[in-house]
C-alpha cells in the first residue's frame, strides 16, 4: 500500500479528529488516534442490527426475510398507524425494515406510516427500531446480551470495547425483555468496529466456525433486488440512496464512487462513522469523531477524499 495516500485518507479524517484502523489482509496497515475510545457510532447501529437479522435467520427465529413483521410483533406501528389506509402496516415485511421502504417516517420512536410498504425509499430511524422489536420478541431476550454470547465475543470484542444503551424512545422493556435499538444506541471504539468489519469481509466466517450465514452477509453489502426502480423519497438529502443500499449498510453498486470498487460497502452514522468493507481489495476501514467536511453536494462527495485514497493505495492486488 502507497502510505502517503494513507497519509493523504488520514488528513482528511482527522480534521474531523477521532480515530481509525486500516486491515489489509487481516494486518493492521495503518492507524490513527486512540483505538480505545469509544465513540457514539449512531447509525452505524443500523449495520449491527443487520448482523443480529443474520443471526436470527440462522437460528430459525425468523423463516425468512419475506415474512410479515406482524408475524413477530402484534403491536407492530401501534401509535404510528394513526392516518395511515387500512392494510398498510399487514403488507410490512421484514425486508421492508432492512431497506428502508415499510414506509415509517425518520424519528426513532412511534414515527408515522407516510406510504405504502415498499412503494419509496425513506430513510428511517423508526422502522429499524421496530425491527429491533421484533427480534428481542422472537428470542424472548435482550439483544445485547445474545449479540455478546453469539457474535461480539467469539470475534474477540469485550463489554470494554462496546456499550449498547437503553432504548431512547420506547419504554425500556418489552414484554419483559429489555428493548435496543437497531436506529442508534451502540457506542464502540474502532477496533472493535474493525472485528465486526473483518466478519463481513469474510461472509460471516470467523477461525473455522460460520457465525452468520455467508449469503445473508453477502445481500447486506450488494444493492438490494427488493429496491430496485423503488425511487428515493428525499434526493436532495439522500441522491440516488435506493440505487446504492443494501440490508442496513450502503454500498458503492451503481459506482457512485468511482474511486472506490463496486463491491466497497459500508455502515454510516452521524458525525461520519464508518466500518468500511472492501473485499476485492481485502479491506476493512474503521474511522469514528466528530463529522467530515463537506465536500460538494452529492450525498456520497464527503466519503470521496477518504475512500479514493485507501482503494488508489493499493500497489498490486493479491494474485
Amino acid at each position: 500500500m502507497d502510505e502517503a495516500l494513507l497519509v493523504k485518507a488520514r488528513d482528511y479524517a482527522t480534521q474531523g479528529q477521532g480515530s481509525g484502523m486500516i486491515i489489509r489482509h487481516g494486518r493492521l496497515a495503518f492507524w490513527w488516534g486512540d483505538l480505545r475510545q469509544r465513540y457514539d457510532l449512531k447509525s452505524t447501529t443500523k449495520s449491527f442490527g443487520a448482523a443480529a437479522v443474520g443471526l436470527a435467520l440462522l437460528d430459525g427465529k425468523l423463516k425468512s426475510l419475506g415474512d410479515k413483521a406482524l408475524m413477530y410483533h402484534s403491536a407492530l406501528g401501534q401509535g404510528a398507524d394513526a392516518n395511515a389506509p387500512p392494510g398498510w402496516l399487514e403488507k410490512i415485511t421484514i425486508e421492508h425494515l432492512l431497506t428502508h421502504t415499510a414506509g415509517f417516517d425518520k424519528p426513532g420512536g412511534t414515527a408515522k406510516l407516510l406510504f405504502e410498504p415498499g412503494t419509496r425509499w425513506a430513510y428511517s430511524d423508526s422502522a429499524p427500531n421496530w425491527l429491533a422489536e421484533c427480534l428481542s420478541l422472537a428470542y424472548k431476550r435482550d439483544l445485547d446480551e445474545m449479540m455478546f454470547e453469539r457474535l461480539f465475543e467469539p470475534i474477540g470484542i469485550k463489554r470494554s470495547d462496546l456499550t449498547w444503551r437503553a432504548n431512547a424512545y420506547r419504554p425500556r422493556k418489552i414484554e419483559g425483555v429489555e428493548r435496543r435499538e437497531f436506529g442508534s444506541g451502540i457506542h464502540a471504539n474502532v477496533d472493535a468496529m474493525a472485528r465486526f468489519g473483518y466478519l463481513f469481509l469474510r461472509k460471516g466466517l470467523w477461525q473455522d466456525k460460520q457465525l452468520l450465514p455467508a449469503d445473508f452477509v453477502e445481500a447486506c453489502g450488494k444493492p438490494a433486488r427488493i429496491l430496485r426502480g423503488v425511487p428515493t423519497a428525499d434526493q436532495k438529502t439522500y441522491g440516488r440512496a435506493s440505487e446504492h443500499y443494501g440490508y442496513l449498510w450502503w454500498n458503492n453498486g451503481d459506482r457512485a464512487l468511482k474511486d472506490v470498487p463496486e463491491d466497497a460497502f459500508w455502515s454510516w452514522g452521524l458525525y461520519d462513522s464508518l466500518i468500511v468493507v472492501i473485499p476485492s481489495l481485502d479491506i476493512v476501514l474503521a474511522r469514528a469523531g466528530k463529522s467530515l467536511r463537506e465536500e460538494g453536494g452529492g450525498h456520497y462527495d464527503k466519503l470521496a477524499p477518504l475512500l479514493g485514497p485507501i482503494a488508489k493505495s493499493v500497489k498490486r492486488q493479491q494474485q
